[in-house]
């Protein structure tokens, strides 16, 4: 989705007031599953539907885990459904969930040692957004608005371009700059990119007292987004920002349902994309038509889908 400048979120569209998105999907049928997540699936010799089954059995099987979804809901203000159906949504067309949530933990002390930068070419990420396309970004206005307005200056000045000699990827900022060590781009309990954990940094420092993120320490943001707790807390940071944008930006509160947080925590670059629809709407609105809804996607679906179920779950 490419969106000019004059779409960032100093000239936000006049939204409508907000409206309730009621439960349940918008489509009928799933939509397509990207070829990427089949794949992943049949190399394990697995299905979607077994890996779903996993992911609800751990969580059903879990109480510990289940009391620190629903702690760290009520510190963030969100139903805990939408932390559920964030990892049911991510271990189902992902990864395969751990049996032991402690395996994250060991493997982000293991990687603590290490060293290692977000880079790119070369060029760490801090040395690059010291150019002059992101001087717009001011470093005092905190995480989530200095790390938004880099992540879009990414999209608009860099991606698939080149610049003063230099060819870009045409990839997210989180990709190229913040590529962990595997092949994936994420990694823990929430499959968080260390991008959205530095985003939120600040939010999670403030309502969980967890020590801010720095993008020059990334064994520390690895770790933060590999041990269980404190994964849980970026999480609902980035859901609560979600829903926050939606009803902000677009005029509609999609928190009764956790399918469209699903959709936005998969699919991230939740302002933009609330940008968009409320661009689109205001269009709408010219011609006399009535607003277009959010959809879920294929990942959204599913948490709707069964959201009665995990509901029950969560509620033990």
């Amino acid at each position: 989705m490419s969106i000019g400048l004059s779409l960032s979120l100093a000239a936000i569209p006049r939204a409508y007031s907000a409206e309730s998105v009621p439960k349940g999907n918008r489509y009928a049928q799933q939509p397509d599953i990207p070829g990427a997540s089949k794949r992943r699936t049949q190399a394990t010799k697995s299905t979607f539907d077994a890996k779903y089954e996993k992911i609800r059995d751990l969580i059903a099987d879990d109480a510990k885990l289940r009391r620190k979804i629903k702690s760290v809901s009520k510190a963030y203000k969100i139903d805990p459904i939408h932390i559920v159906g964030a990892l049911v949504g991510e271990h189902t067309y992902n990864v395969d969930a751990y049996d032991r949530l402690q395996s994250y933990y060991i493997k982000a002390v293991s990687y603590a040692g290490e060293r290692f930068r977000f880079e790119h070419d070369g060029e760490s990420v801090l040395d690059f957004v010291k150019r002059p396309e992101f001087d717009a970004c001011d470093d005092s206005a905190g995480s989530q608005e200095v790390w938004t307005c880099r992540e879009e200056i990414w999209e608009e000045a860099f991606r698939g371009k080149k610049v003063s000699g230099k060819s870009y990827p045409n990839d997210r900022f989180g990709a190229v700059f913040f590529q962990p060590f595997y092949a994936g781009q994420t990694f823990g309990l929430g499959q968080l990119n260390p991008l959205t954990a530095l985003i939120h940094t600040d939010r999670v420092n403030k309502v969980s007292r967890l020590r801010k993120l720095d993008a020059g320490k990334a064994s520390e943001v690895y770790k933060a987004i590999m041990e269980p707790d404190s994964t849980l807390a970026y999480m609902a940071a980035d859901i609560a920002s979600s829903i926050e944008a939606y009803k902000k930006i677009a005029g509609f509160d999609i928190s009764e349902n956790p399918g469209l947080t699903a959709t936005l925590y998969n699919v991230g670059n939740a302002k933009r994309r609330a940008t968009a629809l409320a661009a689109e709407n205001d269009k709408r609105k010219k011609r006399g038509l009535k607003p277009k809804l959010p959809t879920e996607n294929y990942y959204g679906w599913l948490v709707n889908q069964h959201e009665d179920e995990l509901r029950e779950i969560i509620q033990r």
